[in-house]
């Protein structure tokens, strides 16, 4: 699939038009992959579904295999018979539709599942126990749930002693059996509102492109119920160690995340079963795979868990093709793009080149002038996916107008734009479209663009700031803008730089 020549689009599920605070899987998002079919783009691509943490990030979440229940459809439940109309009405937006409201969603959403959940038929009841036997992971996952709720929600390890500990807790599973069946309704009614989306979107010969945190949250079930895997002292049930990255292009500090770090000795001594389950769920869900942050299988950044920065880390092997020669097994073709970016040397060169993966390229990184760097359209190999700017980037317009005066001159003479007033047309920026160019141009099978440089929106429009914690995630579109965006252009450019034929469609 990758290894063809297409283009694609980056937009989240909480980035969607709705009437509900947030984007859902509703017909919005079916009119938007009918949208960008129709310019001929091939792939969408989506951040992590996974639930999200207390800073609204999908990247920390307490399940890698759950869904987020806010992307959950209320319009979708009342159609099940499941809620009335009055109780869709009540998940009804009346804030800007520019932005996303997490906590007005998370609030209304829940209530309206709880009812849902007391609404279930026999039939439902049904397709929910298969629905689970296909799904191991979410037996855990709903009495994690479950107990969480139980223990006020705080993070495992504060939990009374007989719930801390999963191999005590397991043993009475029976007592949080009502608890947890509303937690396997969830993620049942997650998944089949997905599915359905997604086989619509293949039906229109889109491919989904997911996103795969490499780490977990502390606080998550995979910890709680895997504890020997990771390097957590059982008795005090503290990391000695967390996972970070050194200063970069991001940050000067480094990014200090404090996600626990993976034992890949025990994880190899169990046949890594634990990632090939995950990678299976995620294969599933999504049609092509992006693991954020790959370059820890090579080697990672360790970082002492009492450090007010990341700074004081240090770099250790990681899995290397230990952890991918029985992914082979399992998956000979697996379609998975590795999120190269950052610092890293050979280590990371080599596994790359062992695993075949496509790695990524963003032109936003390759506006130096005094260097020749691999980030610049011209030195893209096939094997590799080019992006305009990730989730973590500055829109294209935004990178422009902060960009020192070099950098901006050399990115404008090397896209081959003319003239003094490169910030000037919005939507129809000949700057950006000259910049856009050169990525679609370039030898890349894959070009993706997010939907805000689609729109020249400015850097207030950006999804992500790295290191800063908060009002990130909260971009958020209307329908009327994606229908405004210049359809013939894209369609224009995806067609003359052969990104769209009908080999790409999904089969």
């Amino acid at each position: 699939m990758l290894d063809k020549r297409g283009a694609g689009v980056l937009l989240h599920i909480s980035s969607m038009p709705s009437n509900y605070g947030i984007g859902v899987f509703d017909n919005n998002v079916i009119e938007f992959i009918d949208k960008i079919a129709e310019m001929g783009f091939t792939y969408w691509q989506v951040l992590p579904f996974n639930p999200l943490d207390g800073a609204n990030s999908p990247y920390c979440s307490p399940s890698a295999f759950a869904g987020n229940y806010l992307f959950i459809d209320p319009a979708g439940l009342r159609d099940m018979g499941l809620i009335s109309d009055d109780d869709v009405a009540q998940n009804i937006y009346t804030g800007s539709p520019y932005t996303a409201d997490y906590e007005f969603a998370a609030e209304k959403r829940l209530i309206a599942l709880k009812k849902a959940f007391f609404n279930i038929n026999d039939e439902i009841a049904k397709e929910i126990k298969a629905f689970e036997l296909n799904n191991p992971w979410l037996t855990d996952y709903s009495i994690f749930m479950a107990v969480k709720e139980t223990e006020g929600m705080k993070p495992w390890w504060q939990w009374s002693k007989k719930h801390a500990h999963y191999f005590t807790c397991i043993r009475d599973i029976y007592s949080y059996e009502k608890e947890a069946a509303f937690w396997k309704f969830v993620q049942y009614i997650f998944f089949k509102q997905w599915f359905k989306v997604k086989e619509y979107a293949n039906s229109k010969g889109i491919a989904v492109i997911g996103d795969m945190p490499i780490y977990v949250a502390m606080d998550s079930v995979d910890v709680w119920s895997n504890l020997p895997m990771f390097l957590i002292d059982e008795k005090t049930l503290k990391s000695e160690k967390v996972a970070g990255v050194p200063p970069d292009y991001f940050s000067k500090n480094g990014q200090l995340w404090g996600n626990p770090i993976y034992d890949w000795k025990a994880m190899e001594k169990d046949g890594f079963s634990w990632w090939i389950s995950r990678l299976a769920n995620a294969l599933k869900t999504y049609d092509a795979v992006r693991i954020d942050h790959f370059r820890a299988f090579a080697s990672y950044w360790q970082v002492p868990a009492d450090s007010d920065t990341a700074k004081t880390g240090e770099w250790v092997d990681g899995a290397k093709m230990k952890l991918f020669d029985k992914v082979f097994e399992i998956f000979p073709n697996a379609p998975i793009i590795a999120e190269d970016l950052g610092v890293f040397g050979e280590d990371v060169v080599q596994l790359l080149e062992d695993t075949g993966f496509p790695g990524m390229k963003v032109v936003q990184f390759g506006f130096d002038p005094h260097s020749d760097s691999s980030h610049l359209p011209h030195n893209a190999v096939p094997n590799s996916i080019n992006y305009i700017g990730t989730h973590d980037n500055n829109t294209l317009l935004g990178w422009l107008w902060e960009a020192n005066e070099d950098e901006r001159r050399f990115a404008l003479e090397y896209s081959g734009f003319n003239g003094d007033n490169w910030g000037e047309g919005g939507y129809n920026s000949q700057s950006c479209r000259r910049i856009i160019e050169t990525v679609w141009k370039s030898a890349s099978n894959v070009a993706i663009i997010a939907l805000q440089d689609m729109c020249g929106f400015g850097s207030d429009a950006r999804m992500n700031i790295p290191g800063v914690p908060e009002k990130n995630w909260r971009f958020r579109t209307t329908m009327d803008t994606i229908s405004n965006i210049d359809a013939d252009y894209f369609k224009k450019i995806n067609s003359l730089y052969r990104r769209m034929y009908p080999s790409l469609r999904i089969k």
